[in-house]
């Protein structure tokens, strides 16, 4: 039986939209984006940044239909000096490494220039033992081995602050300089005594050892907070982490310093914007992976003093408010 011209038509119809849904199945992105793939410098593999991050890039290339990737690293230093260098899109970084990257101070030896694209959530400091360690007390750190974190990382950078408040020289502790992997698996086997870590609650790597064995976290007083905020950028505050997370009997008093999305001052601005509606709407769902996620935030995103916004990321914000 030979169709109606009414059947073709609508054939023809439902051709279309299948054909327009499969063309508009990536949001239009900005003129700008190339065609070579882009990078997310996130972390160590067991921490929240590349926990993120690769959620992220998933996002990002299934929202823009571009390639994009999250790769380890170790840590905020590394991240700010690939993205200055163009070796990534956008990284994650502690406020407080961000803030000596722009003003070319602690760790970097010259200006970089990296800008804000977001404010995400606070990292909490961990300065975890065995939970039947002799050790009470960061003063119990001298002479005994403990991971500072790994070499450019923003662990390294708060550990050394952190101990020199307290009074404890770090020349006196046996520091291996491990990243989170590594600093859990000697701490499980014994070779070292405790380790240093900043990241999102709850660190996923953190979390898993402590369903394996007892950990406690060393408390940090307020005093040598205000003394590191004095000394240098006031990006940190005192914080706690609560009674029940990694298996604490009580919460443990520690600091927190704010987390940024970076990305370098030449990046034109319609991609940071893109990257931000694509951050945005996926929200929710990065969050149901990552609890950190939830913590973004619209009306706290802008404050990323003393790193500058990004002008995209500028433009962004600003149309949200209009």
């Amino acid at each position: 039986m030979r169709p109606t011209r009414r059947r073709i038509a609508a054939g023809l119809l439902a051709a279309a939209l299948v054909a327009m849904v499969a063309v508009t199945s990536c949001s239009p992105r900005a003129a700008e984006w190339g065609d070579d793939g882009y990078t997310i410098a996130g972390g160590g593999p067991t921490g929240v940044y590349f926990d993120y991050g690769t959620h992220l890039a998933d996002e990002l290339t299934g929202t823009l239909g571009i390639e994009m990737t999250a790769t380890e690293t170790a840590g905020s230093v590394d991240n700010l000096r690939r993205v200055a260098s163009g070796d990534a899109l956008i990284g994650f970084a502690q406020g407080d490494a961000a803030a000596d990257a722009v003003a070319g101070d602690g760790s970097f030896d010259e200006r970089l220039d990296v800008q804000a694209v977001a404010r995400l959530y606070d990292e909490y400091l961990h300065i975890v033992v065995r939970g039947d360690s002799d050790i009470d007390g960061v003063a119990d750190l001298a002479g005994r081995s403990v991971s500072l974190g790994a070499e450019n990382s923003g662990v390294n950078v708060i550990a050394g602050r952190v101990l020199d408040a307290a009074g404890v020289d770090a020349a006196s502790v046996d520091d291996p300089q491990l990243d989170l992997s590594a600093s859990i698996e000697a701490i499980e086997a014994g070779a070292i005594d405790g380790f240093f870590w900043v990241g999102g609650l709850p660190t996923p790597g953190i979390a898993a050892l402590a369903e394996r064995m007892p950990v406690r976290l060393l408390p940090i007083e307020r005093a040598w907070v205000t003394e590191v905020n004095d000394r240098y950028s006031h990006a940190y505050r005192p914080a706690d982490v609560p009674a029940g997370m990694y298996g604490l009997e009580a919460s443990a008093s520690t600091m927190a310093v704010p987390n940024y999305l970076v990305t370098a001052g030449a990046t034109p601005p319609d991609v940071v914007r893109d990257v931000l509606a694509a951050l945005f709407d996926a929200r929710q769902r990065i969050a149901a992976e990552v609890p950190a996620a939830a913590l973004l935030d619209r009306r706290q995103a802008i404050f990323t003093g003393p790193v500058p916004l990004h002008p995209g990321a500028q433009e962004y914000y600003r149309d949200l408010r209009g």
